[in-house]
């Protein structure tokens, strides 16, 4: 991939043969955030799992004190009551047996899903086409309290990660337009609910990497020992 002028005096100010601390790596992708536009900032974590085996699967959701600064569009699936509910929590589109057909029939203008569990034997023939965005109780997509569910979607506090087939977690934490503070204490939120979830049959090092960057900027390593140490402190 050719890499323009900006990427490349990026790439010069990346520490060569060091690890960072979490705020001096978050410090330098801000810097180095120079695009037109506000880019996001983002982690990936490389764990020391395989997610081929059911019982090595790290998925879970946690909450942003500063939210990702996206905003999302949710469809949930509810009636009555909490029909209601997840309408004046700002759902952008509220339905049952209707928006599943409506789904069906190939209609996609949302980013994320979330249902009461009433719902659910319902929503369940969606499996295969929306595949991961299927509302999930693990993901925290599935609740009783749909209205809490909506909010945290809709401010962009709450975040899902999951682990992918190469055993890597990307989960954006936020702007660079973000102060550094807010950064760090996002990043310390995503860390610390990642190390909750390690599984039990997860043998060796746990945290392999753990990189930062932001859209269009390099990526700069951060230590994981000390980043894990300072996230659960």
């Amino acid at each position: 991939m050719l890499r323009g002028k900006r990427y490349k005096e990026a790439v010069r100010k990346v520490p060569k043969d060091k690890l960072c601390l979490p705020e001096e790596a978050l410090d330098l992708v801000k810097a180095m955030a120079t695009a037109k536009f506000n880019e996001t900032i983002e982690v990936a974590i490389s764990l020391g799992v395989d997610p081929r085996k059911g019982d090595q699967m790290v998925r879970g959701i946690t909450n942003l004190p500063h939210g990702t600064g996206k905003v999302r569009r949710i469809a949930v699936f509810a009636k009555g009551e909490k029909a209601t509910e997840a309408e004046e929590a700002g759902a952008d589109v509220v339905g049952a047996e209707d928006l599943v057909e409506k789904i069906e029939k190939g209609w996609r203008e949302f980013d994320m899903l979330a249902a009461t569990p009433d719902m659910m034997p319902k929503v369940g023939k969606l499996g295969r086409l929306i595949g991961p965005k299927m509302p999930n109780p693990k993901a925290g997509t599935v609740s009783q309290d749909i209205a809490k569910v909506v909010r945290d979607i809709k401010t962009a506090a709450r975040v899902e990660y999951r682990v992918e087939k190469a055993g890597i977690i990307h989960v954006p934490i936020g702007k660079a337009s973000f102060e550094l503070a807010q950064l760090v204490e996002n990043f310390n939120a995503l860390l610390a609910a990642v190390i909750r979830s390690k599984p039990a049959s997860a043998k060796g090092r746990y945290l392999r990497t753990i990189t930062v960057s932001s859209s269009m900027g390099p990526g700069v390593q951060v230590d994981p020992t000390e980043a894990a140490r300072l996230a659960t402190q």
